[in-house]
């Protein structure tokens, strides 16, 4: 294969038959349970990278089941999303993902940045309940449930958390074993129709392990509970922060006086 064939056809690994397809990633009947539960905040400032800001100790998590999506196929995702903001733009950041099917694991890691393993989750309704399940090999980590449908939401204010911008941190390393690509990824959600929303009274638990820590933004009170259905475009991102660019030195004689209080 000539050099030139490689580089007019090169979009993901393998060369001649890519992990995943070209986008657009188009998202049918996407169905998410979210609780969103205050936690400790000095665990939480250790772990959101700068520039991005907490606004509140607060965490999403969040388990979605896709059983419609363009080139990724039918699969369930859980994980944990944190509100930040960034330069005075109130968005959210991703801080792990669980998923169990390959394509949206490589391409999500390889396009955009998502923070994706490989695990098992869940999202069904059990009679009056709508259930939430997470587990990393046979080790359940997370429990969430949700009364179904007890009250509905208010939909303006659920498709002004669509339009909200995302973050993540991508990493890629060189072939060294250094990072090669270190950046502050940003991305929307595009073409959204709300098909409904729902509250509901709801229950979190989480278990330590190892491999996924969920548990180490401990559960200190549930918040709210939101269970959403929607169709949407996963968009593709840009770069906002390059962590490996050349930066100005931070003002040192501003940092001894800091100190110096």
């Amino acid at each position: 294969m000539h050099q030139d064939t490689v580089r007019a056809t090169a979009f993901a690994m393998p060369l001649t038959s890519p992990a995943y397809p070209v986008g657009p990633y188009r998202f049918r009947n996407r169905e998410y349970l979210i609780i969103t539960y205050r936690t400790d905040p000095k665990k939480l400032r250790s772990l959101v990278p700068e520039p991005l800001e907490l606004s509140e100790p607060l965490v999403k998590f969040e388990f979605i089941r896709m059983p419609d999506s363009t080139g990724f196929g039918d699969y369930t995702e859980s994980g944990q999303v944190i509100p930040v903001t960034f330069r005075g733009r109130k968005g959210s950041y991703t801080h792990c993902m669980f998923l169990n099917d390959h394509p949206p694991i490589a391409g999500g890691r390889e396009l955009w940045g998502f923070p994706k393993k490989l695990a098992s989750p869940t999202l069904r309704t059990e009679t009056d309940t709508l259930v939430g399940t997470l587990d990393y090999g046979p080790v359940r980590v997370a429990t969430a449930t949700m009364g179904y449908k007890h009250g509905a939401a208010d939909l303006s204010a659920v498709k002004s958390s669509f339009a909200e911008p995302n973050f993540l941190l991508k990493i890629i390393p060189h072939v060294d074993g250094t990072p090669r690509i270190c950046e502050l990824v940003e991305y929307h959600l595009e073409d959204v129709d709300l098909r409904g929303a729902w509250t509901g009274p709801a229950a979190l638990n989480l278990c330590s392990h190892a491999l996924a820590p969920v548990a180490e933004l401990p559960v200190l009170e549930v918040v709210s509970a939101m269970h959403i259905v929607a169709d949407l475009t996963l968009a593709l991102g840009k770069v906002v922060h390059d962590y490996l660019a050349k930066s100005e030195p931070r003002d040192l004689k501003g940092r001894i006086h800091a100190f110096a209080e």
